[in-house]
């Protein structure tokens, strides 16, 4: 017999798995929930409220004496640039609610006045850095040019503690009414 040319066998090579690709997506997919775990839990943000300090008298203000507080101011927008501003709270307000422009010789120097009264209030009673809480309260015949013009001013006067709130009291709406 002829010698047959024996066949070649096919070296069996080990089989290896690469597991490069699987490690990159447990660490993308261990971020991922660690992310989502963060961002799922409920945030809270910091409020300030005003206190009650009684018996203390400043500029002719006695603060808390019929359960109002010096440092709230309230901003009324309404259409046609118009804004109403009082201080304190609308059924015992500090003075009269008064009717007032947009500008350096209006709003902003009502603000600055009342800042600096009300820091000087907070320094005399042993609280300093107290500064004034601003409601601005826009309503709904009120443009958004005029909100983003008390929020300018708001910067300007350097007012820290400010919020926006949409709805308007009953007394509220009698007020921008009769002005």
């Amino acid at each position: 017999m002829k010698n047959l040319p024996h066949k070649v066998r096919s070296k069996k090579l080990s089989s290896r798995v690469d597991l490069t690709a699987m490690v990159s997506v447990s660490f993308l997919l261990i971020i991922f929930f660690m992310v989502v775990g963060e961002l799922s839990k409920p945030k809270m943000m910091d409020l300030s409220m005003p206190g009650r300090h009684c018996d203390e008298e400043f500029n002719g203000i006695t603060n808390c004496s019929a359960g109002t507080d010096t440092r709230l101011i309230t901003v009324l927008l309404d259409k046609n640039d118009k804004i109403i501003m009082y201080s304190g709270l609308l059924f015992d307000p500090i003075g009269k609610p008064i009717e007032i422009n947009y500008g350096k010789n209006g709003i902003r120097k009502e603000l600055f006045n009342k800042k600096k009264m009300i820091l000087d209030f907070s320094s005399s009673i042993g609280r300093p850095n107290n500064g004034p809480i601003v409601i601005i309260k826009p309503s709904k015949k009120s443009n958004f040019k005029n909100l983003v013009d008390i929020l300018n001013e708001m910067a300007v006067a350097r007012i820290e503690t400010y919020t926006i709130v949409p709805e308007y009291t009953p007394e509220e709406s009698k007020l921008l009414a009769s002005k």
